[in-house]
């Protein structure tokens, strides 16, 4: 996976020991400036919620190599509505509750 700015990745605990609770994190850059141990990086970007808010921003130390793709949202099913009634069902004519007219 290249790690670009905009990149959504899962960061879990394989990545990094602290990420107990897998987080959703949105890349703004790797921070290249910083000496780190081999196949390590400091990242800086956003935690994202479920619903896809970012609720802070942070740096996090990690293996990119471990990195994961987010995990697919279910796609929502569409409500059913029901069937129009046919024409001829609708077009009856309903009593009327008022009484006869004098004549």
């Amino acid at each position: 996976m290249a790690l670009r700015a905009g990149v959504l990745v899962r960061v879990t605990r394989t990545a990094s020991p602290q990420f107990v609770r897998p987080i959703l994190f949105r890349l703004i850059r790797v921070r290249t400036e910083w000496i780190t141990y081999d196949g390590w990086a400091w990242l800086d970007g956003y935690q994202i919620n479920a619903k896809g808010d970012a609720v802070a921003r942070r740096l996090i130390y990690v293996q990119p190599a471990e990195l994961l793709p987010p995990e697919p949202t279910p796609q929502a099913t569409p409500i059913r509505r029901p069937a129009p009634a046919s024409r001829a069902a609708t077009s009856r004519r309903v009593p009327s509750t008022r009484p006869p007219r004098p004549q």
